[in-house]
């Protein structure tokens, strides 16, 4: 195994990766490469944090939103660095790249990857099958290894022994598409994965009382997150705020989840939570399978009274 290549441009999700990258070099001597894109402060911290070397790439022309270019740079950093392995973020954007990259490389290519395990040298990643209904341990069978690892699967790496950092200049390559446009998140864009608190919404919640939702939330210092339909069909929500397959797998301290049946494509979302209570009318509801405090109640009447204790 030469090496591993990590990049992202989400600081934390970099450093999620560089604690994986840590798995491969403590079972096979693998070293570790990152790259930074115009972010030099992010080049400092992963040198600080465990990767043996960071090639920076500096070049104002480039977006960080083409997933294109970003392609190729992460490519020629990839052969720059003889790393026959490289690690992603699993998030939107992570994904994209996933995909272009192994055409461009001519890699085996896995998203969404939750866990890691070295068996015999060889890396088995494990992930949600059969729309979450179970899990599967699968392997990349070719020399050339793209794997893009799900936000939160792993802890951040800490301050390690600094590592070497490198310029690296590239070639930018004649690309057929052109970025027309960068539009910025809208206002109420939400980042649910790394809140530490949930309240979460199903289709047994009334419109009136995300207010109270709301306050609940804010009161614990967390977010709220919906199941798909609140988001799809109702329209109350943005896809930002959806948990689930279709939506994000987040895994907080306190899972609140009000007025949702439970069904494996909301639970793969919210499964890996420390701490989750569930509140539903209907006493043979799934949802309470997977909790750890039940109440069979109505969702108006918690929300309403909750919100006022915690006022």
């Amino acid at each position: 195994m030469a090496g591993v290549l990590i990049y992202s441009d989400k600081q934390n999700i970099s450093l999620e990766l560089l604690t994986a990258a840590q798995l491969l070099k403590n079972g096979t001597g693998a070293k570790i490469n990152a790259l930074t894109v115009n972010n030099d402060e992010q080049a400092a911290i992963l040198s600080g944090s465990g990767a043996d070397v960071v090639y920076k790439v500096t070049d104002a022309d480039v977006s960080l939103a083409d997933s294109n270019i970003i392609a190729e740079i992460v490519k020629q950093a990839a052969e720059k660095a003889e790393a026959d392995i490289i690690f992603l973020g699993s998030n939107r954007r992570g994904k994209e790249l996933a995909g272009r990259l192994a055409q461009k490389t001519e890699a085996g290519c896995l998203t969404d990857v939750g866990g890691l395990a070295l068996e015999g040298g060889t890396i088995e990643c494990t992930r949600n099958s059969l729309g979450g209904a179970t899990v599967a341990r699968q392997q990349i069978t070719t020399s050339k290894k793209v794997i893009a690892l799900s936000p939160h699967s792993f802890e951040a790496a800490g301050s390690a022994a600094a590592g070497n950092t490198l310029e690296l200049d590239i070639m930018k390559p004649d690309i057929t598409s052109k970025l027309v446009e960068v539009k910025n998140r809208s206002a109420d864009a939400v980042d649910i994965q790394n809140a530490e608190v949930l309240v979460i919404v199903g289709q047994g919640v009334e419109k009136d009382d995300l207010v109270h939702a709301s306050a609940i939330a804010k009161a614990l210092g967390g977010e709220v997150a919906c199941s798909k339909p609140v988001a799809t069909d109702k329209k109350w929500f943005s896809e930002d705020f959806i948990i689930g397959l279709s939506g994000k797998q987040c895994r907080p301290q306190l899972a609140i989840i009000l007025g949702v049946s439970g069904q494996v494509q909301f639970t793969v979302g919210i499964r890996d939570a420390h701490v989750i209570a569930a509140v539903n009318n209907d006493e043979n509801a799934f949802i309470f399978q997977l909790a750890d405090y039940a109440m069979v109640a109505d969702s108006k009447d918690v929300l309403a009274g909750l919100a006022k204790a915690l006022s």
